[in-house]
């Protein structure tokens, strides 16, 4: 990982800046403002500054305070800024008050006498005189830095300029560092009275989140990094901007070690304490980030006065601060870090041991449920590994409790290491060793760490009796089929049929239903009429056990199954029911799953706010049970995916952003992936390409499912088409339609041949495709009546394509189709016709930020000399809607008021602001222009 030294654009403070325009703005007209800047040390004070300073069109005069301290160089910074201007100007600027102005800057002379007091009253008028002076002509920015080392005659100067000479068209800027105002400082009871004046703002930089630490990282590297990475960088910079550069800097691939700069720089804070505040600072850095007083008392072995100064010193330099559960955390989790990697290897094992054996005596000393863990991670730090054998297993089986499937993961892969180096380790866990491989394959599953687990799963078929043991082996055979299926490396049928063998002989107890199920869901796209015919296996043991968990496991599979063989409106109901039932027996991993694949039916129908209410439901239970990374992403892609087709883009990037920071392995990324690419190529993003490839690449897999398949091969041609690659988009667009799977799948269909008929050459082979390819739902007629219109060039199958969108309801693909019909309208000789199509369209483009599409639109109106009148993002409110709707019914002014519990009047100022919004007439034209842009049902 190489990187720059700093990055060139500032993340996460579009809000910060705001306010500091805002204040500015203040000045111009005629206020003084003051905005006081808080935060730690590399937060980004000084950076926000600048950012703002270079964009302000404002004079900006800087003085940094120098760290003397309270006794240091009086006016250092306003002196600083002083000398600043006068190299900008020269002497002239002082308007020859050079003398007056030598007892701020001594270079310009002898002073002249006066009573002390005296001068002091007079240079600060001196000052605000000469902000006067040069803010006549231009707004000014004085930023004073560092105001935590100001003297008191700055501070005294500073409260004269914010109380007393409130200097009209100038703007005070100052920065400190709060980790620096312990208790007692100065700067702390001159802020408190700051905070009453008029016109000054106090404003705290906060770290940045973990999406800002990831843009931080894509600008400090030149590539967008990986989710793990991302991760790792924000969990040990927790967000503090030049703690990410330092990690970004390193040259460290994954982060392991503090950077030996930023280790020098956090222990010299350390080092000033005296030696019994760092002897209860080294033990507390043993006890973790948090930690009870209760339980660092329990382990110091200190006395109770002598614990509470050592911490009180601690805290006063805050690098402990006061949790909000009445406990003690690290203020930084590098500090900790670096204190603990500082200790003495003895001192070392001795604390942990300690630990460990306090949590162990009293589990109350930290937080509920997380004993067993640190009792393991305390004993194994000791080196104590007979009893580390122990505990992290007891730890493993605990977390599995609490669906925590990545620390148990974690935890049983230490329990496998120590199996080696304690030699009664089966008599001390009562498990052997395929115990463990098993239960850690398992783990490893759920927890979404594919390629651990597949090696776990192979280590353990290879010591195991299968015919002996048979739903052991099914078991794991079924998730070898699963690592298989989503690695892209097969379909994992000869592991699904081994399982089934296995299980025909099997016990019939619930796992063997639930296996069967699994089984049927393994096939499913293999072999649908197996698959079909096992699921009804399995249903009907269920039912034989009376066991409606069992049964709901084998119907959701074999919905999942029909789904291609039934209608959508058939197989909804069944599915529906799966859900009622799951949600009344509390059977959240059922729920979960039914909820995502009703979501997803209900796409395909159409009903696209059903279908984002559904997966919104699941993704909570997907969080609950520990399965975000594999069934939560699909319920995070089918809630963006709706949103997308509603046209609520920002939105479902959001979502994608979060599938994407959950890092699904494998073949489950694809869901995220392949959309996320398709909307950033819409909106013109510069990574956009990146994605497309990234997506792209997984068609070199050696096995891949149809839809995912069809889906990528759509992607591909889109991505050649966006970056005018007319090569690559024939030999895209040639692969897609030799792609012997088309014509199984409808909903993927219809887009790969809307976007292969775009490519001019393979247009024989589409229409032949599209002659047999069935039309079901409203997309899929909407698409197919795309086809046919790109096939004709003719107005009247555009019209035709534009009425079946508008049926639909995507605005993007509305608006897309109403582009070609303005190009078919212009071609026919209907300027008219085809200025309606292209406001209609820009109106679209602009409200989704399909910046793509409407330059497509504008440069078509350019070239036809019309103008696409555009609407706006934000063309009506979602009262403003509900009012439209009521118009475009019919109601009157007093029945819409009725209707939504508002005054006639009200109602009346809407109507008026929609007619105004939209550009129209009347209310008659206000309703047809609403429902040709789908603005209303």
């Amino acid at each position: 990982m190489t990187a720059h030294a700093s990055s060139a654009v500032l993340v996460g403070r579009e809000t910060d800046l705001a306010a500091l325009r805002d204040a500015l703005k203040r000045t111009r007209g005629g206020e003084f403002a003051a905005v006081l800047i808080g935060g730690e040390a590399g937060v980004g004070k000084t950076r926000l500054v600048e950012d703002f300073s270079g964009t302000a069109g404002a004079r900006v005069l800087t003085g940094p305070c120098l760290e003397l301290g309270e006794e240091g160089l009086p006016f250092a910074p306003f002196a600083a800024a002083v000398r600043e201007l006068i190299r900008a100007n020269g002497t002239e600027v002082l308007d020859g008050r050079e003398e007056e102005f030598a007892h701020l800057l001594p270079e310009l002379g002898p002073p002249a006498e006066g009573n002390l007091m005296s001068r002091r009253g007079h240079l600060f008028e001196l000052v605000a005189r000469l902000l006067i002076r040069i803010s006549e002509k231009e707004p000014v920015m004085l930023v004073l830095e560092d105001l935590h080392w100001a003297d008191r005659s700055t501070r005294d100067l500073i409260g004269f300029l914010v109380r007393s000479a409130r200097v009209p068209n100038v703007l005070l800027l100052g920065t400190y560092r709060t980790d620096e105002l312990q208790r007692g400082h100065p700067l702390r009871p001159f802020l408190a009275e700051l905070d009453r004046v008029r016109g000054v703002q106090r404003m705290e930089l906060d770290r940045l989140a973990r999406d800002g630490t990831a843009e931080m990282l894509t600008h400090l590297l030149g590539v967008e990094p990986e989710p793990s990475l991302a991760d790792t960088v924000h969990e040990r910079a927790q967000g503090n901007p030049f703690f990410i550069e330092q990690f970004a800097a390193s040259g460290d691939p994954g982060c392991y070690d503090i950077p030996h700069t930023l280790r020098d720089l956090l222990l010299s804070r350390v080092d000033q304490l005296g030696e019994q505040a760092q002897r209860v600072l080294r033990v507390a850095a043993v006890g973790g980030t948090h930690f009870s007083h209760e339980l660092l008392a329990q382990v110091a072995g200190m006395a109770e006065a002598e614990l509470e100064s050592a911490l009180r010193a601690v805290v006063a330099v805050q690098l402990i601060v006061v949790d909000a559960e009445g406990g003690y955390e690290f203020r930084h989790a590098l500090v900790r870090e670096a204190v603990h990697d500082d200790l003495l290897p003895g001192e070392h094992a001795r604390l942990h041991a300690r630990f460990a054996e306090a949590i162990e005596a009293e589990s109350h000393l930290v937080p509920a449920g997380r004993a067993p863990a640190e009792i393991a991670h305390h004993w194994h730090a000791a080196r104590d590994y007979s009893r580390a054998l122990v505990a992290a297993r007891a730890a493993a089986c605990a977390a599995r409790r609490r669906y925590a499937y990545a620390e148990q993961s974690r935890l049983l892969e230490r329990v496998l290491d120590l199996w080696e180096v304690v030699d009664d380790a089966a008599e001390q866990l009562g498990a052997t060793h395929l115990d463990l491989l098993e239960e850690a394959a398992v783990a490893a599953l759920d927890a979404g760490d594919h390629k651990r687990a597949f090696k776990l799963t192979r280590a353990a078929l290879a010591d195991l009796d299968c015919d002996a043991e048979p739903l052991r082996a099914a078991h794991l055979l079924v998730r070898r089929a699963k690592l298989l299926y989503n690695a892209g490396t097969s379909n994992g049928a000869a592991e699904a049929c081994e399982a089934y063998r296995l299980l025909r002989g099997a016990p019939a107890v619930r796992e063997r239903v639930q296996l069967l199920a699994e089984v049927a869901y393994a096939l499913s796209g293999v072999d649908n009429e197996e698959a079909s015919r096992i699921a009804e296996e399995a249903i009907a043991a269920a039912a034989d056990l009376d066991d409606s968990a069992a049964e709901a496991a084998a119907t959701i599979a074999y919905g999942k199954i029909c789904a291609g063989q039934l209608t959508a409106e058939e197989a909804l109901p069944s599915m529906k029911v799966t859900v009622e039932r799951a949600r009344a027996a509390e059977d959240l991993p059922n729920l979960a799953r039914a909820l995502c694949n009703v979501s997803d039916v209900l796409f395909e129908l159409g009903r696209y706010e059903e279908s984002a209410a559904a997966a919104v439901e699941g993704v909570p239970y997907a969080d609950r049970i520990g399965v975000s990374r594999t069934t939560g992403v699909f319920l995070l892609a089918n809630h963006a995916e709706a949103l997308l087709a509603l046209g609520r883009w920002d939105e479902a990037d959001e979502r994608y952003a979060e599938s994407a920071r959950l890092d699904p392995p494998g073949t489950l990324a694809l869901p995220w992936l392949r959309h996320r690419a398709r909307l950033r190529l819409a909106r013109g993003h510069e990574g956009a390409q990146l994605l497309v490839q990234r997506a792209v690449a997984f068609l070199g897999k050696p096995y891949l499912n149809r839809d995912n398949r069809l889906s990528l091969l759509e992607l591909r041609i889109l991505g050649a088409l966006y970056a005018n690659d007319e090569a690559a988009a024939l030999t895209a667009a040639g692969a897609a339609v030799q792609e012997p799977s088309v014509l199984a799948s409808p909903r993927y269909g219809w887009p790969l041949l809307a976007a292969a008929v775009q490519v001019h050459d393979v247009r024989p082979q589409v229409g032949e495709l599209a002659a047999t390819l069935p039309r079901r739902y409203p997309a899929e007629r909407a698409y197919a009546a795309q086809v046919e219109a790109t096939l004709s060039g003719e107005v009247a199958p555009w019209e035709t394509a534009a009425a079946a969108w508008r049926t639909d309801g995507q605005p993007y693909q509305l608006g897309g189709t109403l582009f070609h019909l303005a190009k078919a309208q212009a071609a026919a000789g209907n300027r008219t016709g085809a200025a309606e199509a292209l406001v209609d369209a820009t109106a679209i483009a602009r409200s989704l930020g399909a910046v793509v599409l409407q330059d497509e639109v504008e440069t078509l109106a350019r070239r036809l000399g019309l103008r696409a009148a555009p609407l706006g993002p934000d063309m009506l409110t979602g009262r403003e809607r509900e009012v439209l709707q009521l118009v475009a019914e019919g109601r009157s002014n007093v029945e819409i008021a009725e209707s939504l519990y508002i005054s006639k009047k009200t109602a009346s100022v809407h109507v008026s602001r929609i007619i105004s919004k939209l550009k129209v007439k009347g209310r008659g034209e206000a309703a047809a222009l609403a429902h040709r842009l789908g603005l209303i049902n």
